[in-house]
C-alpha cells in the first residue's frame, strides 16, 4: 500500500506563514503612513497648502485659495531663509534664535 506524504502540519504551517507575511506588510503600511503624517506635519505650511490643493481639485472644486497660500508660505520660507544666514561660525546663537 502507497504511503501518503499529505500532513496537517504542513497546512498549519502555510496558514501561519501566509498571516505572518500579511502582518509585516501592515506593519510596513503603518510606518509609511506614520512617516508621511510626520513628513506632512512637519514641513508646515506649504506642503499642508499643496496638499489641501491637490485634494481640492481630486475632488473637482477650486484649489486657487490653497494655491496662493503655499505660495504667501514659500515667499515668507524664503524670506526667513535669507534673513537668516545661518552658518557654522553662529551655530549656537542661530539654535538660540530658532527656539524662541
Amino acid at each position: 500500500m502507497a504511503r501518503s506524504t499529505f500532513s496537517f502540519r504542513s497546512i498549519s504551517s502555510r496558514k501561519s506563514q501566509l498571516g505572518q507575511g500579511m502582518s509585516e506588510y501592515l506593519i510596513i503600511v503603518a510606518l509609511i503612513a506614520i512617516a508621511a503624517i510626520g513628513v506632512v506635519g512637519g514641513m508646515g505650511g506649504v506642503v499642508q497648502s499643496q496638499v489641501a490643493g491637490m485634494a481640492n481639485e481630486l475632488a473637482g472644486t477650486n484649489a486657487t485659495a490653497q494655491q496662493a497660500a503655499a505660495t504667501t508660505f514659500a515667499t515668507g520660507a524664503a524670506t526667513d531663509a535669507a534673513a537668516a544666514n545661518n552658518n557654522l561660525s553662529n551655530y549656537t546663537t542661530a539654535g538660540a534664535n530658532v527656539a524662541q
